[in-house]
């Protein structure tokens, strides 16, 4: 059994958590997930649609995003966590991108977000639907990321929230760095096994095991100090079977 093969069977017995997470939210006893997600966006250009990098255009001086995944009118936030600075948006557009990045933003959003253009990080979170969408950049506490509970979209307004305790970055927050998740598992001895078996047969370095706590470790790669670096090793992965990979800053 190749390695691709067997990765795939692991995934399908021991597979928790990586790539996108969601949280499920009962209601009238049925079961809603949202998906959230962290890594980095592709800022959209129109070389990129020439290019045949993405597969669709969208315009750069509107409030527009595109995603592989979600629907189009998917109500979504999108978190900068460098300076915590959020907008809520509806997904414009379903396309095509390589799976390195996790959204196709137009330049507006990333100048609302101010957005590093080296290593455009982001969050995203599915939102539950509310009569009036407010899309808006400002500051959202932990708990909201956990749980997004906006919610029936008649339609949008755009409300700006300067964070005024955003605009000055630490030095802590400058020596963050990357960390690619593989996958997390509940049995420390699987996380291992995978990590010996893609030491074996592959050039990944930096492979380790955290554990989270009793029944959750994880399988993950890094640091890396920027996305450049970063980029080989998710595409290396993304050749074993590994997709849709979740990327943190450590």
């Amino acid at each position: 059994m190749n390695l691709k093969i067997s990765t795939l069977l692991v995934f399908s017995l021991f597979f928790l958590a990586s790539c996108a997470e969601y949280t499920s939210v009962k209601k009238n006893q049925k079961e809603k997930e949202y998906y959230s997600s962290s890594g980095f966006a592709l800022i959209y250009d129109d070389y990129i649609y020439l290019e045949k990098i993405v597969n669709k255009k969208i315009d750069n001086n509107k409030l527009h995003v595109m995603h592989n995944f979600l629907r189009k009118n998917s109500l979504i936030r999108i978190i900068n966590p460098v300076n915590d600075k959020t907008i809520d948006v509806k997904v414009s557009k379903r396309a095509n991108y390589p799976q390195i990045f996790n959204i196709v933003l137009s330049r507006k959003i990333a100048s609302l977000l101010e957005l590093d253009s080296d290593n455009p990080y982001v969050e995203i979170f599915e939102l539950k639907k509310n009569r009036t969408f407010v899309a808006k950049e400002g500051t959202i506490f932990d708990e909201e990321k956990n749980v997004a509970n906006k919610a029936p979209v008649d339609e949008i307004k755009v409300n700006i929230i300067s964070s005024s305790k955003t605009k000055n970055k630490t030095k802590k927050d400058e020596k963050k760095k990357f960390i690619i998740v593989i996958s997390d598992f509940y049995y420390e001895n699987t996380a291992i096994n995978l990590k010996e078996e893609l030491i074996k047969k592959s050039n990944l370095k930096n492979i380790s095991v955290k554990k989270i706590n009793n029944k959750k470790y994880r399988l993950l790669v890094g640091p890396f100090q920027n996305f450049k670096a970063l980029k080989t090793t998710y595409i290396s992965l993304n050749n074993l079977g590994f997709e849709a990979l979740n990327v943190y800053r450590k």
